[in-house]
């Protein structure tokens, strides 16, 4: 996921000479399903055929060890060159050219066009929307479109209030109608201020909802080639921010690319990393030795920070207070996965995004399993609460219900709003009588 932007600027900058093969060798059971891999293909506009290698066949043949992987076959069709783990767009552009040329030299290139075309399935009022915040003060939802590029507004009963942003994906800051994101996820929000995680444009955007406009205030638009310790935040780069959280004056940033969490410090606009080392693996400890694996959801309550890792399917606590440690509340390694509720050791999550903080519970959103469970941090017990777990859109009772991936949560008024990606929906759960429904969003 985190390499395709840089896929994408050498497949428009070498159309006529490069072709790309994705070949997909599934971690977890849902990533077998090719639905749900057609899902992710649309989601994320991926341009060129990908294979579904269920049984890592095409792996073990090119004998990976890591993902990415990036194999580059020369015209004759002999691997000359092998990249593990994610790369930068210069590097590979120069290592790109420069092939181009030898093999133009050799009169080796056949520049014919490629015939081929994904099918999308129809427009939908949202577009894989990733995440969700519910002001209760204001009774307003912000909801990230991510799939739109743009943050769309309703009220609580899903009429719409406005959009920020267009639906082509950009780099612009200005007014409502000007402004462009880049597939945006987490918010926060801050009185009038709205922060955002324009996560392929790398970068914090700040959406005054006073003023109508918006401006960057961390990242420059392009993705992170090392881990800094401080800097200013205009000129920060970012590595695929996913959530954030407010406390205070700190914006808490999920750094999924570098498995990391960042803060914003907002009284004199430094961005650095806070907690986990940049090694990608399940390490409690000390904030800046403690090991994170993609982390995508980010809750707070009083001194705590719980966050979803979602590459070792666990769910994790940063002590802000005295301790400076991170402790592992659900999740047991980088292979450990599966659908169990239960206590301590023995519960199972698969790929979870989403997480929220709501009187004294923690919901998660347990994306591949389409559930949402509650997780007590106490007693590290886990109970699904809604979704039968099986993919699927329809209403009912609790666990009657069925989720498609399932990635963004936020509560108010003892309801539970679900940003239901797959399924294109904001879905509402009643946490006291258990129903679900789907959010009808008019005017947009």
């Amino acid at each position: 996921m985190h390499v395709f932007p840089q896929l994408r600027k050498l497949e428009l900058k070498y159309q006529n000479e490069l072709a790309v093969i994705g070949v997909h060798s599934p971690k977890f059971p849902n990533e077998r399903d090719t639905d749900c891999i057609r899902m992710a293909i649309e989601r994320y506009e991926v341009p060129h055929p990908v294979i579904n290698d269920e049984r890592f066949e095409i792996w073990d043949s090119y004998a990976c060890r890591a993902w990415p992987t990036l194999m580059f076959i020369d015209p004759l069709g002999k691997v000359v060159g092998k990249h593990e783990g994610e790369a930068q767009f210069e590097g590979l552009d120069s290592l790109l050219s420069s092939m181009v040329e030898e093999y133009d030299s050799q009169n080796l290139l056949n520049r014919s066009p490629l015939d081929y075309r994904l099918d999308y399935s129809e427009k939908k009022t949202l577009s894989f929307p990733g995440k969700i915040v519910v002001d209760g003060k204001s009774e307003t939802i912000f909801i990230s479109d991510s799939n739109h590029n743009r943050i769309v507004q309703t009220s609580l009963n899903g009429e719409l209030v406005q959009t920020i942003g267009g639906l082509t994906p950009g780099f612009q800051d200005g007014d409502f109608i000007l402004a462009a994101f880049n597939r945006p996820q987490g918010m926060a929000l801050d009185g009038n201020s709205l922060y955002v995680a324009d996560t392929e444009n790398h970068a914090i955007r700040m959406i005054d909802l006073s003023e109508r406009y918006v401006e960057t205030v961390a990242g420059i638009g392009t993705q992170a080639s090392s881990v800094s310790r401080g800097g200013d935040s205009l000129i920060t780069s970012l590595n695929s921010p996913w959530d954030l959280e407010l406390l205070g004056n700190v914006l808490y940033i999920a750094m999924a690319g570098c498995h990391q969490i960042w803060v914003f410090d907002l009284s004199n606009l430094k961005v650095f990393p806070k907690i986990g080392s940049g090694r990608e693996d399940i390490i409690d400890g000390f904030h800046n030795l403690a090991a994170l694996a993609q982390t995508s959801g980010l809750a707070i309550d009083s001194d705590s920070l719980y966050f979803a890792d979602s590459e070792t399917s666990s769910i994790r606590k940063a002590d802000l207070g005295y301790s400076q440690n991170v402790t592992t509340i659900v999740g047991q390694g980088l292979f450990e996965f599966g659908d169990i509720d239960g206590v301590g050791p023995e519960v199972r999550l698969q790929h979870p995004s989403g997480i929220c903080w709501f009187e004294g519970s923690l919901y998660v959103a347990d994306t591949y399993n389409h559930k949402i469970k509650k997780v007590c941090p106490q007693t590290k017990t886990t109970t699904t609460i809604f979704g039968s777990g099986y993919k699927g859109f329809s209403d009912g009772i609790a666990e009657e219900a069925t989720f498609y991936e399932p990635s963004g949560l936020s509560a108010s008024d003892g309801k539970l709003f679900i940003a239901d990606t797959n399924n294109h929906a904001i879905r509402v759960a009643d946490l006291e009588s258990g129903e679900v429904s789907t959010l009808r969003i008019t005017g947009l």
